[in-house]
């Protein structure tokens, strides 16, 4: 009957909305980011992931996300032939 985002609220827990940058992105991430707020929870920010095959509308996709989301973009992943959590961390900025 409970979702993550009861799980979130009741740990009072930040979201983090990874955004995987394909067609389609831009409407996916937006609605995505209004059922973040609709549902009560906190956004900590977003991150772009970049995924194989490169989009021809990367960077305008991810700049266009940035100018549209109304929380910080916490980094950039680039694709990766091995994901490491070490490697991933670097990419990113997150807050304390």
């Amino acid at each position: 009957d409970e979702t993550l985002a009861d799980l979130a609220r009741a740990l009072g827990l930040e979201v983090i909305l990874v955004v995987g940058i394909r067609l389609g992105c831009l409407n996916h991430a937006l609605l995505t980011a209004q059922s973040i707020v609709a549902s009560g929870c906190t956004p900590a920010g977003w991150v772009a992931n970049r995924l194989p095959p490169p989009a021809d509308c990367t960077v305008e996709n991810i700049n266009a996300l940035k100018s549209r989301l109304c929380f910080p973009c916490l980094g950039e992943v680039p694709v990766m032939q091995c994901v490491e959590s070490e490697l991933v961390a670097g990419y990113l900025s997150l807050p304390a």
